[in-house]
């Protein structure tokens, strides 16, 4: 059950929610490299530059333009495409805004994945879906252990709350209408993927660590840096996509029932690092002596210590993490300094690409 099916995503129709966003540009741009027909449907790029225009991304996808709140025009999109695999990645995905704007947070999270998957269930091609939510969706007890998928879920703000709503809701449509138990009726098998700190190329949202430390470098700038001391489970953005894709691929399988259920994809202990271990590399990779230095506005409540368990991920999916934390930093910072070059930056992503999957 657990060794990994021999698989192609050629031809498969695949409709992903959030392409337009930094985590669901690398997941568009990845599977249509792997002969998949991918229909992207989100909002507008948030941010100027954007990993979505910067790479190309919409020439090799079907670029549809909508909100997930938004039913009729999401039904509209996925039944007229008949997909058999949907990856829900759209969303409101910082936590500060979500104190600015908790309304607007907890629908586009919790209401908006009810919207998704109330269409999956109404959309007959559908065979495998892997809704995306965060590791940040636990309870955290900002203790020295990681999370398992057992754990309770909680969340402090409310962008943390509403991810675990998310989660919540997914896990009932699962044993409402995708029970693993009639999957031979219904067809449709949902798993839950829950990733922590992602970096990588083409992220330049507001208010986080590496688009942060990366415009203070490009304007010469020292940049601000709020609590040092925190830890996160820092990963690049390739690890956890090869995650969800071979997640995916899993649920694709006769024993698909196997995996329809919560998965965390964290990377190695030795990765979960300090804020400031990560800007000092940050800044030696960047050269230019790029400096940073100590915000001493904290803003609102933020995580001191987070971390995950991602044994099930390597039994089940045999998945594990391939980068250490200095050589995706080293790539992040290729990548932007790539861009600021001028490179075709859709050949140079799907290289970095290329060079993960050599890895596996």
């Amino acid at each position: 059950m657990n060794d990994k099916p021999a698989f192609s995503w050629h031809g498969k129709r695949v409709f992903l929610t959030g392409h337009t966003g930094f985590k669901g540009g690398w997941l568009a741009l990845w599977l249509a490299s792997k002969g998949a027909k991918v229909r992207g449907y989100a909002l507008d790029p948030s941010t100027e530059p954007n990993l979505f225009t910067v790479a190309r991304i919409g020439r090799v996808i079907d670029d549809i333009r909508g909100d997930i709140r938004d039913g009729v025009s999401l039904e509209a999109a996925m039944q007229s495409f008949n997909p058999e695999v949907v990856f829900h990645m759209a969303a409101q995905p910082l936590v500060r805004l979500s104190y600015v704007d908790p309304i607007g947070t907890y629908e586009t999270n919790v209401i908006g994945t009810a919207r998704v998957l109330d269409t999956v269930r109404r959309t007959r091609s559908v065979r495998a879906v892997v809704s995306v939510t965060t590791d940040k969706c636990y309870e955290n007890k900002e203790w020295i252990w990681g999370y398992r998928e057992t754990d309770p879920l909680g969340g402090y703000d409310p962008y943390s709350s509403s991810k675990a709503c998310a989660e919540i809701v997914s896990a009932a449509f699962r044993q409402s209408y995708f029970s693993t138990s009639t999957l031979t009726e219904h067809k449709v098998a949902l798993a839950t993927a829950r990733a922590g700190n992602v970096i990588g190329g083409g992220d330049w949202a507001p208010d986080r660590l590496i688009p942060d430390l990366i415009r203070g470098f490009l304007a010469n700038e020292p940049v601000r840096i709020r609590r040092p001391h925190a830890i996160r489970p820092w990963q690049h953005v390739l690890e956890p996509l090869h995650g969800y894709i071979s997640l995916a691929e899993h649920l694709l399988t006769p024993e698909a029932a196997h995996y329809a259920a919560a998965y965390n994809f964290g990377p190695s202990d030795d990765d979960a690092r300090p804020v400031e271990w990560i800007a000092e590399k940050m800044a030696g990779f960047w050269g230019n002596d790029a400096k940073w230095v100590l915000d001493p506005d904290l803003g609102v409540h933020e995580a001191g210590y987070l971390k995950l368990d991602a044994s099930r991920a390597r039994a089940d999916l045999k998945w594990t993490p391939h980068l250490h934390i200095e050589t995706a930093l080293e790539w992040l910072v290729k990548w932007y300094r790539a861009w600021q070059a001028g490179a075709d930056m859709h050949a140079y992503t799907l290289a970095q690409i290329n060079a993960y999957e050599a890895l596996l």
